[in-house]
């Protein structure tokens, strides 16, 4: 009885992850992995109570499909008109509309903690408010200890690292078939 009572109240908890989609792929993808999304999607609702998760990222047309699979694995996209560097990289820059969303949302309590998934610094400011507002949860950060960025590592918010989640969360690659030929 108590287990159910738990799960109860754990599907009433109401967190919102808010996610820096540049940030998180690539710090994926310096490890050498790929991150299953549909997988984390899952796993965010089922470790961290996540009802809403907002992935910010750069609107690039060619990525269409990229942005549909996201939709339909539970996302909220937030897209940001892309500019051009001088070598042509795109930069979505989504960092202020992370950080406007996620206030937002607090002053309308619309979650009850909030799950920031970055290793970036430009996010201390908001991890700082979220801490006095009692509505951070965690950071998720893409990078490694010493590659997530020092400026939330004094924030001293829990941190926890993707990496550390890579045998559940990254793309399963196929077994060969048995080389006995058997059915």
């Amino acid at each position: 009885m108590s287990k159910f009572i738990n799960n109860k109240m754990r599907r009433k908890e109401n967190n919102f992850a808010y996610i820096d989609g540049a940030n998180l792929h690539r710090g994926i993808v310096d490890f050498g992995w790929k991150l299953d999304y549909a997988r984390f999607r899952v796993w965010l609702s089922d470790k961290y109570n996540v009802n809403r998760a907002y992935i910010f990222i750069g609107l690039i047309p060619k990525y269409k499909d990229l942005y549909t699979y996201l939709q339909e694995a539970g996302f909220t996209l937030i897209f940001k008109e892309v500019v051009y560097d001088g070598d042509g990289r795109p930069k979505g820059n989504c960092d202020a509309d992370l950080v406007l969303q996620a206030v937002h949302d607090a002053y309308e309590n619309k979650f009850r903690k909030a799950i920031i998934v970055s290793s970036d610094g430009d996010y201390a400011s908001l991890v700082k408010f979220l801490i006095e507002s009692g509505k951070l949860k965690t950071i998720l950060s893409p990078h490694t200890k010493d590659l997530c960025s020092i400026l939330l590592k004094r924030t001293n918010a829990p941190i926890a690292y993707l990496n550390d989640q890579k045998s559940i969360l990254q793309i399963k690659k196929e077994k060969a078939p048995d080389g006995d030929k058997t059915p």
